[in-house]
């Protein structure tokens, strides 16, 4: 079983010490891996009370990508990794450079989770559209692990079109493992057959729902001629739905009962005030491995 942590991006701060010593107390802990959301920007004020506009600009999030790299540099073996990057209103290529110098900064501790995110204003900001973004991504996953496999690649897809190119500096993993963030049916269905993983985040309850999704992942792994079993399922366990430790195991139980083979801990946005009481929900979690 493989327990992580959700990086607190919107209450971390901006003190480069404190992101070290999160990331680092993580590390010593035991934690495997640690997990950074991403968001370039955020509207001034919000459009009503949903999921899909709740980030607004009040809301802090640092750069992913850099982000990691200090991480690599301030930490030996944690696991990294963005759950979820938002890919399409990204440049394929681009991410493709980016991760695999954070792959090789890391010693090939990456992976790379993606998802096509919600926010249209951060569409437009970038430059990229919104309407076609499902169908720009798994053309976008493609791009990436051909860079990262071979010494050149060409490609002639509908949005990517290049001739005998390639990165280098290689990534150590070639190629990068690729999760896929994902709640609908249909987003299940394409991490299934597309990723080598799920983040079920933001689901947050092992429901009657959830385990339908569960049970379409694995049947959507089949029927794309994958074995189940050896796809990641990532349940995320909040701080929030418990009093402590032992009722965050027992979530984390229901969770692997019904199938997720890995955790996320997130302490974020859970009423903690600072640096200390993170510290100290995490010392906790890490005790019920």
């Amino acid at each position: 079983m493989k327990l992580g942590l959700s990086f607190p991006q919107t209450e971390i701060g901006t003190d480069p010490i404190v992101i070290k010593d999160f990331l680092q107390a993580a590390e010593e802990l035991g934690y495997d891996f640690v997990t950074f959301v991403d968001h370039v920007l955020g509207e001034e004020a919000p459009r009503g009370a949903t999921f899909a506009n709740k980030y607004t600009r009040d809301y802090m999030f640092h750069e992913v990508m850099v982000l990691m790299g200090y991480a690599a540099a301030v930490t030996q073996k944690i696991g990294l990794g963005t759950a979820v990057m938002i890919l399409p209103q990204r440049q394929a290529v681009l991410v493709a450079k980016q991760a695999a110098e954070i792959d090789i900064l890391s010693g090939g501790r990456l992976r790379l989770g993606v998802g096509l995110g919600w926010n249209k204003v951060e569409y437009d900001a970038l430059g990229m559209t919104f309407g076609n973004r499902a169908k720009r991504f798994g053309e976008q996953i493609d791009v990436m692990r051909k860079l990262w496999s071979n010494r050149t690649v060409e490609y002639n897809g509908e949005f990517h079109k290049f001739e005998s190119a390639g990165i280098n500096p290689e990534p150590v993993q070639r190629p990068i493992p690729v999760w896929i963030g994902a709640m609908k049916e249909v987003a299940v269905r394409r991490a299934a057959a597309v990723g080598d993983g799920w983040f079920m985040f933001p689901r947050q309850d092992p429901s009657d729902e959830a385990q339908k999704m569960i049970s379409v992942f694995r049947q959507s792994a089949a029927e794309a001629g994958k074995e189940p079993d050896d796809l990641g399922i990532n349940a995320t366990v909040f701080a929030n739905q418990g009093a402590g430790p032992g009722e965050w195991r027992e979530v984390m139980n229901e969770w692997g009962n019904m199938g997720a083979n890995e955790f996320t801990f997130r302490t974020a946005e859970s009423g903690l005030k600072n640096l200390d009481e993170h510290l100290q929900a995490i010392q906790g979690m890490a005790g019920e491995r």
